[in-house]
């Protein structure tokens, strides 16, 4: 299946990460870092975003940028091709040094922007590196705190939404990030909430997706379409699952079989186990269906107006 292509638009934020080809070291010293750092704000000078975050582990990296004209592919390229081209001069080497391409959520920052930076923040911890986030050098923690002068990083966003004094914005930042030390890997960080692209609600989804001129596929639930074709037939769920051959509920049974069968996100093994069917029986109803679809243009309707009501 194709990769849909990465969702653009100034001013976007997105969860960045970059891991070692094969599992190898990114960096290999104290220098390595600082020569990422310097790349990092030389891309900033260039392309105009913005880096919130970002933790430089040994074999992966975790970044949150903010875009402006300027695509996200054409920054990450730019850093990704020059740091290579450093690591393998240094180690007389050539080849990848990073993991095919890298990762990008785009993020709701509204919601979820300070909760990312501390869980990057304290990526060290999870990893049983340190036992707190202020013991780890690598991070922009350090910066945040005021323990570190990075002036291409940009910190006053996430200080902000704390408190308006600095010092205040600070002390409540860093209890904030203590205060998730014992939190455990969250995968909607590294797979959105939809599409594999995108972590935010319906609406943020929509209004994203309607920016870079796509349309947003809700994710569906077997429940909706169960609920879906009973009311198209006007039947209850113990109608559609209940023992027998009658219609409509032979046919509905058969039409949720061919919607599952439609979306990647649904199982129709899921499907045998509510209406107490088994798999070969709802696949070959399904086949059928299709070729009557063919010839029945009310049946055809049908299945058109399920499918409106699950959009």
């Amino acid at each position: 299946m194709a990769r849909k292509p990465r969702i653009h638009y100034p001013g976007a934020f997105y969860h960045v990460i970059l891991r070692g080809n094969g599992g190898q070291k990114i960096f290999y010293s104290t220098a390595d870092r600082t020569k990422f750092y310097l790349l990092l704000q030389e891309g900033i000078e260039r392309f105009g975003h913005r880096i919130h975050c970002f933790c430089l582990m040994t074999n992966h990296i975790h970044l949150v940028v903010q875009v402006s004209a300027v695509p996200l592919s054409k920054i990450m390229q730019n850093i990704t091709f020059r740091y290579t081209r450093h690591i393998n001069a240094r180690k007389k080497r050539i080849g990848h040094l990073f993991q095919g391409r890298y990762k990008s959520i785009l993020i709701d920052a509204d919601t979820y922007l300070l909760e990312l930076v501390r869980y990057i923040h304290n990526n060290p911890l999870r990893a049983k590196i340190t036992k707190t986030a202020d013991q780890y050098k690598f991070s922009s923690h350090h910066a945040y705190l005021g323990k570190e002068n990075l002036t291409w990083l940009t910190t006053d966003l996430v200080l902000g939404q704390f408190a308006e004094k600095k010092k205040r914005a600070i002390k409540l930042y860093h209890d904030f990030v203590l205060k998730g030390g014992d939190e455990d890997h969250r995968q909607e960080f590294y797979q959105g909430t939809a599409e594999g692209r995108i972590l935010g609600d319906d609406h943020f989804c929509e209004n994203v997706l309607a920016k870079a001129a796509e349309k947003y596929n809700r994710k569906l639930s077997l429940k909706d379409v169960i609920a879906a074709v009973c009311r198209t037939y006007n039947i209850t769920n113990e109608t559609i699952a209940a023992p027998g051959k009658s219609k409509p509920a032979s046919e509905a049974r058969a039409v949720a079989a061919l919607l599952v069968q439609e979306n990647d996100s649904l199982k129709l093994t899921a499907l045998g186990d509510f209406l107490n069917r088994d798999l070969a029986t709802l696949s070959q109803a399904a086949n059928r269906l299709r070729k009557r679809v063919a010839k029945d243009n009310m049946l055809l309707s049908k299945i058109k107006l399920i499918r409106n009501m699950l959009q």
